[in-house]
């Protein structure tokens, strides 16, 4: 027990403990009684519910015990563990506490809603600590590990499209259920993204020009943020340029856009969407986690 960094653990239980409240409360609160299928273990727990009564976390805990022991090997142990402890977690948190909270009876569209932004951003918080709840993303990892030639988005996106469909065709059996299925299973994607890689999002532009150092100066006068001074040569022309790097959010971007045009009318500019700015001035970068 010397290398056990007990901080590390606390912090790692403590999230654990919000975002598993989170996604039970969105699961069970929200999509239980909602009557559409919902994607992943989760999902399948769901459907188990429904036929046999079985609560939806001891649902989750007995589907992930033989699918852990099979896919163990592939996960490593560290991320096997980690997503053991968010598990067991968030399935007891879904059956002890969430029925503690009153159960949404109202639309099924503000169901879907809610059920999706909640899950999302709870998962969003497990991933973000280098683990999972287990379940579907211990055969996804799996999967990938057999067929790295197949992404990860692909093989999740076939195992929601397969739990979702299991759910309408065994419990729910109507077409409004299976698009519900598939919009929370979207918008669940969506908030987990936008927390993990968006929260930062932003533009980076590449300006060619012949002033590069007064367009960088300029732009750090205004952003008081530096700029990178790339070398180019002109493929038509062969003549020398200077291609200006530049980081900034989207507000600031539209007046760069202007004051590059004003210092030198002839420059062209490429700005692109950028999701996630890391480094000195914007956001610390995070230490790695061994998965």
């Amino acid at each position: 027990m010397k290398n056990v960094n007990w901080k590390e653990l606390f912090i790692d239980i403590l999230v654990d403990i919000v975002a598993g409240m989170i996604i039970a409360v969105g699961i069970y609160n929200f999509a239980l009684n909602a009557d559409f299928p919902v994607a992943g273990f989760s999902g399948i727990a769901i459907i188990l519910y429904h036929l046999f009564g079985l609560p939806v976390g001891a649902g989750t805990i007995i589907l992930n015990v033989p699918v852990a022991i099979f896919c163990y090997k592939f996960l490593g142990k560290e991320f096997f563990l980690k997503s053991m402890k968010s598990m067991i977690i968030s399935s007891l948190l879904m059956d002890y506490v969430a029925p503690l909270f009153p159960v949404y009876d109202g639309s099924r569209l503000l169901a879907a809603l809610c059920m999706g932004v909640l899950c999302g951003i709870g998962y969003a918080m497990i991933f973000m600590r280098g683990s999972s709840t287990g379940g579907q993303d211990f055969i996804s990892v799996a999967i990938k590990k057999v067929k790295p030639h197949i992404t990860l988005g692909i093989i999740t996106f076939v195992l929601d499209i397969c739990t979702i469909i299991l759910g309408t065709a065994l419990v729910f059996k109507d077409i409004d259920g299976l698009i519900y299925g598939v919009v929370v299973t979207y918008l669940m994607a969506m908030v987990m993204d936008r927390i993990m890689y968006g929260i930062d999002e932003g533009k980076m532009t590449l300006i060619v020009t012949d002033k590069g150092a007064e367009i960088a100066e300029q732009i750090d006068a205004y952003s008081g943020r530096g700029s990178t001074i790339l070398k180019g040569i002109g493929s038509y022309s062969k003549k020398d340029k200077d291609v200006v790097m530049c980081a900034c959010n989207n507000k600031q971007m539209y007046t760069i856009k202007k004051m590059v045009h004003t210092i030198d009318p002839k420059a062209f500019t490429i700005i692109v969407e950028s999701n996630e700015v890391v480094g000195e001035g914007f956001k610390e970068e995070l230490s790695d986690i061994e998965l």
